[in-house]
């Protein structure tokens, strides 16, 4: 059973159109690919080299409007990769790029936090986890949940300080409840690679690099859009900067400063 959570990062009312190398993408308008794009080695091949995603001369558009434009990729286990620059820069495509070639295995954090409100804290969280029980578990849980999967969700929600909002409605929760059930969601998951698209938005700096030293520790490799520079550099060992859909910047997090990144893309000092 497919998680709401993936239905909602990847829906939009303009679906993209994508071209390129690498497993996953729409099959759509090419818009702007190379005329000669370089073959991608079998899947099973960089998965022995340790490769995660990868995207050659990836382009993608809506509408005919190009969002991405030759972007080269491969993010590797182990890494954790923040993604910056403007708004509509192409950095939620990207991201949606990747996550399409692997999505059973990869935990989500969606930017809009893809909450279903009339559940509980308990239910939402729990559907990190949908595709790995049968139906009738699920629709058993919905109703009766066994004490030992609210034992665990209520640990995971006490790591992201939510333990006493277990029973309340989704949407009654704050903002950044809401933001810190979609994290929680992810935790629960427990895959190792994780993507996130602006995973603490919604966060003062302190709680956010808080969630994110959390979700380090808990997921091998993180590809993380992000708009603070300083949690980008406190929290990726790497940085890849979009700018009107062309990647600019792919350095480790050594080779840049707080003031490389702001004069890309203006990001809070």
């Amino acid at each position: 059973m497919d998680e709401p959570s993936s239905r909602a990062f990847l829906a939009s009312p303009r679906a993209p159109t994508a071209r390129g190398e690498g497993e996953g993408h729409a099959q759509g308008a090419q818009v702007g690919a190379a005329p000669h794009p370089r073959p991608l080695p079998a899947r099973r091949e960089r998965e022995q080299d340790g490769v995660v995603f990868e995207l050659r001369r990836a382009c993608a558009g809506y509408d005919g409007r190009p969002v991405l434009i030759d972007i080269d990729l491969t993010v590797r286990a182990g890494e954790h990769v923040a993604v910056m620059g403007r708004s509509g820069a192409g950095k939620s495509t990207l991201l949606g790029l990747l996550y399409a070639q692997r999505p059973h295995d990869v935990a989500l954090v969606p930017q809009a936090s893809a909450l279903v409100k009339p559940l509980s804290v308990f239910h939402n969280v729990y559907i990190g986890r949908l595709d790995r029980h049968s139906t009738a578990y699920n629709l058993r849980t919905l109703v009766w949940p066994a004490a030992s999967e609210v034992a665990e969700v209520r640990g995971v929600l006490a790591s992201v300080d939510l333990e006493v909002e277990i029973f309340k409605a989704a949407g009654a929760l704050s903002g950044g409840q809401q933001q810190r059930t979609s994290v929680a969601r992810a935790l629960y998951n427990g895959r190792p690679t994780l993507v996130g698209d602006e995973p603490v938005s919604a966060l003062d700096r302190i709680q956010g690099s808080e969630i994110l030293a959390l979700l380090k520790s808990r997921h091998e490799t993180l590809v993380l859009a992000l708009h603070d520079v300083h949690h980008a550099l406190e929290h990726a060992d790497r940085v890849v900067v979009l700018e009107q859909g062309r990647k600019i910047i792919d350095e480790p997090v050594g080779a840049l400063t707080a003031n490389d990144l702001l004069r890309h893309f203006g990001g809070e000092p």
